[in-house]
């Protein structure tokens, strides 16, 4: 903490940065603390994602903040409700030892009445993106008379991502003696305009972060038809079970419909895009975070303020146009002094891309090698038996429960033994023959450890009563159960949707968080959740949800009908 303290941080700060694990400062935090606490100036930081920019506006901010005075003193503007949840909550963190700091995050996809609220209770600091701004100041619940500092985070990203008219109006409507702190990844004309109109005299810290982002990343790329794609891509997952990371689409369309394939093979995998309420993209975080899931799979603009420091890799499954995008991609893995890799899968027609990359940001791509089945079983076995070999059971095993596995297993050779143990482990790789080019072999795992078929005496299939006319997908209706029980995505295997219902296929082991789910609630209705042995009286879905309400009209008849179709609320 002396490279911390050699900065100006007042012992407070200084405690808070020990407990949640800050140990050196970066170079922008480095070269950015000392100007913010020493000038009263305006300032310009330039710097790429996760270097750490946060820190570098925030901690100056707690020393500068008069905590008695109830006055809203700071206003931070961001691109995304993720990147400004995370620097509300980071703000919080970083006064935790000065005193009561009141933060409020305000942003779109949320209630705004109950923002307003918070705002008449006082906000010494707000945290916004900037048309949930405009929205509360046309409302008159935000007071801006008193502030003493605006700081743009991620400016070039506001101004991609169509803000440039707000940034103006929210810019023009605060007091002429505030400071401005621009953070910003790149200097495009607009940002210029900014600094020329709305700042005067500017100090500026330019961190040249392209290659120390990218010195501990690993840049890789596979060639491959766009049509063999997802199998590649369940390959590293199948070989690396270490892998978490970030997959990169360029649509939404495509993050929908690449996750609803890797979900459905049996991988923690869900979508994060612009389509999703503020509530699934929380709850889709929140199990991200967790670990309940291996991968996210993104666009651009959706991923914008993910903060994970633990990420393994980032795969483009498309390589973005822009260079910029590349390093804000990448630059996901490989933070706080990690290593990462970051995976290209390209076609022929996107070699000319990987030159350009090398070229424009002064990196390498290697090429990487796509595993085999052999490749893949051997690895899956020798962490497997690593694993077995330290395991030690923390409970007295039961000694009738040893006699039993005696009485089984006595006739059994020690090599008998390990070869039924290793076909178990192994028994979900199926050996399914995929052509992919370049590659010199034929066997591959187009399907992934968890796999499922039908037929799988592990397996357990429930009935659910929700399908394709309640606006399901496979991808939706797996969030649904996952947030309405104990279950995870790797519990659950093939789901099939019919119209009125569903199935999904349960692992036996996880059999019991099925059975206690009975029943969900969906838009008012009860939604009836049992094993399909029940429903043997029931085919063709006549019971339809078995709830006590009726549908809600907002799903449209079959067009086969000809009359009485409903509409679309």
């Amino acid at each position: 903490m002396n490279d911390f303290k050699a900065l100006g941080l007042s012992h407070g700060v200084l405690t808070a940065l020990e407990s949640m694990g800050f140990e050196q400062p970066t170079p922008i935090q480095e070269q950015t603390i000392p100007i913010l606490l020493a000038d009263q100036s305006d300032f310009i930081g330039l710097a790429q994602t996760g270097t750490g920019k946060t820190a570098a506006f925030g901690l100056p901010l707690m020393e500068l903040l008069e905590f008695d005075d109830r006055n809203t003193q700071a206003l931070i503007l961001a691109p995304t409700r993720e990147l400004a949840q995370q620097i509300a909550s980071q703000l919080d963190s970083f006064s935790q030892n000065l005193g009561k700091l009141k933060t409020v995050c305000v942003y779109g996809g949320a209630s705004i009445s109950t923002q307003i609220s918070q705002l008449k209770r006082g906000a010494q600091i707000i945290v916004a993106t900037p048309g949930r701004l405009i929205d509360l100041a046309e409302r008159k619940a935000v007071h801006l008379d008193q502030l003493r500092y605006l700081i743009l985070d991620e400016a070039d990203e506001m101004l991609n991502m169509g803000f440039k008219e707000a940034l103006d109006q929210i810019l023009s409507f605060t007091p002429e003696d505030k400071l401005t702190w621009l953070f910003s990844a790149t200097m495009p004309a607009e940002i210029r305009r900014i600094v020329k109109s709305y700042m005067h005299d500017p100090k500026e810290v330019k961190v040249n972060v392209a290659q120390r982002v990218n010195e501990n990343i690993d840049h890789q790329f596979v060639i491959t038809k766009a049509s063999e794609k997802p199998a590649v891509l369940k390959r590293f997952l199948d070989f690396d079970m270490d892998l978490y990371g970030v997959i990169f689409c360029r649509t939404k369309r495509d993050t929908q419909s690449l996750a609803e394939i890797l979900v459905e093979a049996g991988y923690p995998a869900e979508p994060l895009h612009g389509d999703l309420s503020q509530a699934q993209r929380d709850a889709v975080m929140k199990r991200f975070r967790s670990g309940m899931l291996r991968v996210l799979v993104a666009t651009d603009v959706a991923a914008r303020g993910i903060d994970v420091n633990n990420l393994t890799h980032v795969i483009h499954y498309a390589l973005p146009n822009d260079a910029e995008y590349y390093t804000h991609r990448s630059g996901r893995t490989a933070r706080a002094g990690r290593t990462g890799i970051s995976l290209s899968l390209i076609t022929k027609a996107d070699r000319r891309k990987i030159s350009y990359l090398e070229s424009k940001l002064g990196i390498t791509f290697n090429k990487a090698h796509i595993p085999n089945m052999e490749e893949i079983s051997a690895n899956r076995i020798a962490r497997w038996a690593e694993s077995l070999a330290s395991f030690e059971a923390d409970f007295k095993l039961p000694k009738e429960a040893i006699n039993q596995a005696y009485a089984h297993l006595a006739d059994f050779s020690r090599e008998e033994l390990i070869e039924k143990l290793v076909g178990r482990e192994l028994s979900h790789l199926k050996d399914e023959p995929v052509k992919i080019e370049n590659q010199d072999f034929d066997e591959s795992s187009d399907r992934g450890s968890r796999s499922r078929r039908d037929g799988d005496e592990n397996m357990v299939r429930f009935f659910i009563g929700v399908g394709l006319m309640d606006q399901f997908n496979k991808g939706k209706l797996l969030r649904l159960i996952c947030d309405h029980s104990k279950l995870t995505s790797k519990d659950i295997g093939r789901i099939s949707l019919q119209r009125m219902h569903s199935y999904f296929d349960v692992e036996a082991d996880s059999v019991a968080k099925a059975d206690a789910i009975k029943s969900l609630e969906l838009d008012g209705r009860n939604v009836r959740v049992n094993r399909d042995d029940d429903n043997k009286a029931r085919v063709g879905g006549k019971s339809g949800g078995g709830g006590k309400k009726k549908r809600k009209d907002n799903f449209r008849s079959s067009p086969r009908s000809g009359k009485g179709k409903k509409k679309r609320y």
